[in-house]
């Protein structure tokens, strides 16, 4: 995965885009440049791991947009957004929609490093928060309907007879389920449990 983290560069400037790539290589960063927003949609690749600095102004679709685009896919690089001609109004739009930073031309090297750096990190991190809302989806896939029922119920805090009572079962059959429960999450404590059920929500916006 490291390996193939990537700096993608789109500016329509060839010197710019030239300029960035020497930058990246020369701190051992793979860059990667593209002369419009919609050639580097053409070939996005959600899997590869890195950041994303465009240029705001350009012909066809500006940065602003491509920022737009890339935040409807479930995974996508941090954006850093990079302008000759910023204004007040332009930085915050591209900060209201999660734009990691706006740098204006010309840019202090270390600066945008320093930012590209931060944003493989954040990458980094949300793919791996990613990963194991995955799992945690793959092993409730796992669970009957009825294991389900007891999983909502004992992570809502209810007692196994208080669940045996709701669900017209025995005691024993709870505790049947919720053994089973617990062995498919792989959690190792109700607690545990409790987290991943709360992460599963907070990754689909549930409150």
């Amino acid at each position: 995965m490291v390996s193939k983290t990537t700096v993608f560069i789109v500016d329509d400037d060839k010197e710019v885009r030239d300029a960035l790539v020497l930058l990246m290589e020369s701190v051992g960063l793979r860059a990667s440049a593209f002369d419009s927003a919609q050639a580097f949609l053409d070939q996005f690749d959600a899997t590869i791991p890195g950041c994303v600095i465009t240029d705001v102004r350009m012909p066809g679709m500006s940065g602003l947009e491509l920022q737009k685009k890339l935040n409807e896919k479930n995974l996508h690089p941090q954006i850093i957004i990079i302008t000759g001609h910023g204004d007040i109004p332009m930085t915050v739009e591209s900060m209201r929609h999660g734009a990691l930073d706006f740098i204006e031309k010309p840019f202090n090297d270390q600066r945008l490093l320093d930012s590209v750096h931060r944003a493989i990190e954040i990458d980094a991190s949300k793919r791996g928060q990613a990963t194991r809302i995955a799992e945690i989806q793959e092993r409730m896939e796992t669970l009957t309907k009825r294991e389900r029922e007891v999983m909502n119920l004992i992570t809502r805090g209810k007692r196994n007879k208080i669940i045996a009572d709701e669900l017209c079962v025995t005691q024993s059959t709870v505790e049947a389920h919720r053994s089973k429960v617990m062995e498919k999450m792989q959690a190792e404590s109700l607690s545990d449990l409790m987290r991943m059920v709360l992460s599963l929500e907070m990754s689909q916006g549930k409150p």
